[in-house]
């Protein structure tokens, strides 16, 4: 949460989408395609997918729309591209959710890697197509000489170092995850530091947005608990179970049900709120029906991370809006919704092949 407040605060990242825009303005829709990497590797570095609209709002949609960008089109891509933030490691939500139900860290950080970049793959090709589809949604591509992209390489290898640093330690086993977050905020304020951004004034600001971000989330993490262990006493969570399970309906139709259950949820919660509201009642079906929670996990931020795109109340559509407030917010809304299929498409992927989700963990562990 430092590591994104730091990064956020200091606008550094507008040095990162610049750089990364060198190697693909040569692509349908260049921008949007530097959009949806820039906030891959900013995952990498924050977590937060509020943060990730927040940021590449205020940095990005100026230079579209000097460019001639669709607005629909280039703010329904930054919102869109926020969702990768609880995916890719070192995210927040996967973190809250291994904490809460006392699960390999580790494990469920290598888990939403691959997914992650299989993700950016597909948000990027929804781009590309748009783009085929409508030319008149982005202006034509612009090609930068190798010098250019030599210079960018360049200036993207400061970020490389956090991302490599925060993750090799991680995955590297020489620290844990919570180590391994001081090291990266350590590494985020030297960084900004290099490219002279960062003033007593905005290390005063993160580490502040730190303590609140951490004191409300372990608040709500304590209150589910203590419901958690109310229903448990009361037998209703055992029942529910018992229940659910003598249908016999099977673990895929029971999977159906949830994601149609977080879809409704999704246009009115966010996914902390549905982490800890549901998985007192979820969690005991999912072991039940014999899924690996490491699995689940990975599918659960899937599932609910589209409901912060998803109106009424997709809360990325709010910090848009907030960011951009010249412009409707079904505007936003309009450009946004096109990038749930290729989250669909991934979650369907992953369950037809959930080694993508396990190899990784597997492979660090030697299994």
């Amino acid at each position: 949460i430092l590591m994104g407040s730091i990064l956020g605060n200091t606008g550094v990242s507008e040095k990162l989408f610049s750089a990364i825009n060198k190697w693909t303005g040569h692509l349908p829709g260049g921008l949007v395609i530097s959009v949806i990497c820039g906030n891959a590797v900013f995952a990498a570095m924050s977590g937060s997918a509020m943060a990730a609209a927040a940021t590449f709002g205020k940095i990005a949609y100026p230079a579209m729309e000097k460019r001639g960008y669709s607005p629909s089109f280039a703010l329904g891509s930054i919102a869109s591209g926020s969702v990768l933030a609880p995916l890719l490691p070192p995210s927040i939500l996967l973190i809250l959710y291994g904490a809460w139900q006392g699960l390999s860290i580790v494990d469920l950080l290598a888990a939403g890697l691959l997914p992650g970049l299989m993700l950016t793959g597909l948000l990027m090709l929804t781009a590309v197509v748009m783009v085929k589809i409508k030319p008149g949604l982005a202006p034509p591509p612009v090609k930068y000489t190798w010098a250019e992209k030599g210079k960018a390489f360049i200036e993207i290898l400061p970020f490389a170092v956090v991302i490599l640093g925060v993750l090799g330690a991680i995955f590297g086993g020489y620290m844990t995850a919570t180590e391994a977050g001081g090291l990266g905020s350590l590494l985020s304020i030297l960084l900004t530091f290099y490219y002279r951004r960062l003033t007593f004034k905005i290390l005063q600001q993160s580490l502040l947005d730190t303590v609140r971000v951490t004191a409300f989330s372990l608040f709500i993490m304590a209150m589910a608990t203590l419901i958690s262990h109310v229903f448990n006493s009361a037998g209703t969570i055992p029942m529910l179970k018992n229940y659910v399970l003598d249908l016999e309906l099977g673990k895929y139709t029971i999977l159906v049900g949830f994601f149609v259950m977080y879809l409704i949820m999704g246009m009115f919660f966010d996914s902390w709120s549905m982490l800890f509201l549901t998985f007192p009642f979820v969690m005991p079906i999912i072991t039940g029906v014999g899924i690996n929670p490491i699995w689940w996990g990975v599918i659960y931020v899937m599932a609910a991370e589209q409901s912060t795109i998803t109106p009424p109340f997709g809360l990325v559509l709010f910090v848009m809006k907030s960011v951009v407030p010249e412009h409707s917010m079904g505007t936003i809304v309009k450009g946004a919704l096109p990038y749930l299929i290729p989250i669909y498409i991934n979650i369907i992927l992953l369950i037809l092949f959930p080694q993508l989700v396990l190899w990784l963990p597997r492979l660090l562990s030697g299994n």
